[in-house]
């Protein structure tokens, strides 16, 4: 799957959806204007509804009038609706129900998912996203927000106690597709645009209800007509509106189910997924009523209906398990194992000596074997080796910094600890101000920390860092902005700001703000010629980032700057960089078309590889720039 082309599509999908819902628009008015002016003509020509119809007249002062009121309506109705869901993924968890699952929990089942939630974060280079448990007993899954940063991932009681782990692992893998291809962005805009085009038929629902309880009333008559009226738009703009996501849906769910084969390498995961839905008493259907709103977000269809095979948001069951297992006979049966074969293995899971191996090969010399375009290749095309590095990670890191990545108040202490300064004196300092200024329980946690553990491997800080997100975001606002606060103070301690605490408060508080400040990332339109003083700054701070082996500064800046040979790049001084020169160029090249992107990290691989050696420091920032660009990056690994 091409990660920037994806992206590329999902700006083009934007335009469709804007043109759909444009000639639903369109729709709704002719048909509203024809009922206005048949149920005017009925009730004023006291006749029989023929006689009506030949009495009607057009009037082009009426025809506006009533196309100024429905495009009104519906435009209100979208941005209702879009506003309410400005919070992100976890407006839509909540819609439907969903409980917020926290770590520690004792249900072996829940332990699992989020489990299998985190190994997938880490191996695509995302904030782990919060898991929303629905108590419906159907199959079915899903992803919503409008950006990996304030992404949630929904899934039912029936999925995590029916499925075995490789095929929670292949429906997971299925929705961080959606969550890295920017799927999600279009479909929750979707559920905005089309509660607008059919919030005309609420309306007359409740004017029908209305005109019944008022008969008395001289004008109920004509209330129950408009309100019946409104009712039949409204029916017109549900059937417009399920064609809609229709036809934005169903290719893209071909597309999810095959990056999650390139992810775990493992058809029979998601393609037995899809096997145990056809053969689950409940399907994939919920019955919270709210589910018809976010059907295209599911990884199945939600319910059923005589018109399903006309607006199904998702391609027939069987199309679907054949395009992922092209041998397959059409016989339903799956794999035994089920889900408590392999809960055991989850609750005793231990690093062995195998595992301890594989975790040293995969997390150092890596760098090796990496090359330019294999290192863009990984950019939201998460893999097999992956998803082994992360589990290997998970094994290595020291078990108080995983406990503390996972609770909100211990989550502030990890990542103050993750910037706590080696010298003695200052770091005294640190600990000072973080006693009198951090909330309530932080400073303790801290405390343990610090006191546990003292030192622990480079790598191990952006897993890390990518854990604790999911965690920070549990806090209040007033909690946040203390959060922040206290961290650029800690830095600021020494009275400089070191690459690796840039690359930290870069990564951390543009995904927090996300959700706190509901900043919202966009698809750019500037061409890379436009911002050649920014490639420069960024490339020659990559250059400057960590002493060279072998080779000069200026050699890696002109590795990198072959690259991009049609900006004519020249090295800046040293002496005029700083990290506030960095944050423009990156908010100047955040603004890049898709398309654009690739040969920018392509040119930022090729600086920090020169030597033929990638440092921590260096990894840090590439994921950093990546990261800010919306390019989620991996960890580093060499291709399967």
């Amino acid at each position: 799957m091409d990660f920037f082309a994806s992206q590329d599509t999902a700006k083009r999908n934007t335009g469709k959806l804007v043109f759909l819902f444009v000639m639903a628009v369109i729709a709704l008015v002719v048909v509203t204007n024809f009922l206005v002016m048949f149920i005017f003509g009925f009730l004023g020509s006291e006749m029989t509804s023929m006689a009506a119809i030949s009495t009607v007249s057009f009037d082009w002062n009426t025809f506006l009038l009533v196309g100024l009121a429905v495009v009104s309506v519906i435009l209100l109705g979208s941005l209702y609706k879009i506003g309410s869901l400005s919070g992100g993924g976890a407006r839509v968890a909540e819609m439907m129900n969903g409980r917020l699952l926290v770590a520690g929990s004792g249900d072996l089942h829940e332990r699992r998912i989020l489990n299998i939630v985190e190994e997938m974060a880490i191996a695509s280079g995302t904030p782990v996203p919060p898991v929303y448990l629905m108590e419906e007993s159907g199959i079915n899954a899903f992803a919503a927000g409008y950006s990996p940063s304030d992404a949630v991932i929904g899934v039912t009681r029936g999925a995590i106690e029916t499925l075995s782990r490789d095929q929670l692992q292949g429906v997971i893998a299925h929705e961080f597709s959606h969550i890295l291809h920017g799927d999600m962005r279009i479909n929750i805009r979707l559920i905005g645009v089309l509660h607008g085009i059919m919030v005309l038929g609420i309306i007359g629902y409740h004017l029908l209800r209305g005109g019944a309880y008022s008969r008395r009333s001289k004008n109920s008559g004509g209330i129950v007509f408009f309100g019946l009226a409104l009712v039949v738009v409204g029916f017109v703009g549900t059937f417009f509106g399920n064609l809609i996501k229709a036809a934005v849906s169903r290719q893209r769910e071909y597309l999810a189910d095959a990056s999650a084969v390139q992810f775990t390498r493992n058809p029979d995961g998601i393609g037995g997924a899809l096997m145990r839905i056809a053969t689950h008493d409940s399907r994939s259907y919920i019955a919270n009523p709210s589910s018809a709103e976010i059907s295209h977000t599911l990884f199945e269809e939600g319910s059923v209906s005589a018109l399903s095979r006309l607006y199904a948001t998702h391609p027939p069951l069987e199309n679907r398990i054949k395009a992922i297992l092209p041998r397959w006979d059409g016989d339903y049966g799956v794999a035994a194992t089920g889900p408590d074969a392999d809960l055991t293995a989850e609750a005793e899971k231990a690093a062995g000596p195998t595992t301890r191996e594989k975790a040293e090969a995969l997390l150092g010399g890596v760098a090796s074997v990496l090359i330019t375009d294999a290192m863009i290749k990984q950019v939201g095309n998460p893999s097999a080796a992956h998803l082994r590095a992360a589990d290997a990670l998970l094994q290595q890191i020291p078990a108080p910094l995983l406990e503390a990545a996972h609770d909100p108040s211990a989550a502030r202490a990890l990542i103050y600890f993750l910037v706590l300064e080696e010298d003695a004196a200052l770091r005294e300092r640190q600990l000072k101000f973080l006693q009198q200024s951090a909330d309530a329980g932080v400073y303790f946690e801290l405390a343990k920390i610090v006191e546990q553990l003292d030192k622990f491997k480079a790598e191990y800080r952006l897993p890390l860092i990518t854990i604790a997100l999911g965690s920070l975001r549990q806090l209040s606002k007033p909690q946040f902005i203390l959060f922040k606060e206290n961290f650029d103070k800690l830095i600021a301690v020494d009275k400089k700001i070191s690459l690796f605490e840039w690359a930290t408060h870069k990564i951390v508080f543009r995904h927090l703000e996300a959700v706190f400040a509901n900043r919202k990332s966009k698809l750019g339109r500037k061409e890379l010629v436009q911002c050649k003083k920014s490639c420069e700054v960024l490339l020659s701070i990559l250059a400057y980032s960590n002493k060279q082996q072998g080779i000069s500064q200026q050699d890696a800046f002109d590795k990198a700057s072959s690259k991009l040979p049609q900006l004519d790049m020249q090295i800046i001084d040293e002496s005029d960089i700083c990290l506030g020169l960095l944050n423009a160029a990156l908010d100047d090249l955040v603004e890049l078309k898709p398309l654009q992107k690739p040969a920018l990290l392509k040119a930022c691989a090729a600086c920090i590889t020169a030597d033929k050696e990638v440092s921590p420091i260096e990894t840090e920032l590439f994921r950093a720039i990546a990261d800010t660009l919306d390019c989620p990056m991996p960890p580093l690994v060499s291709s399967d």
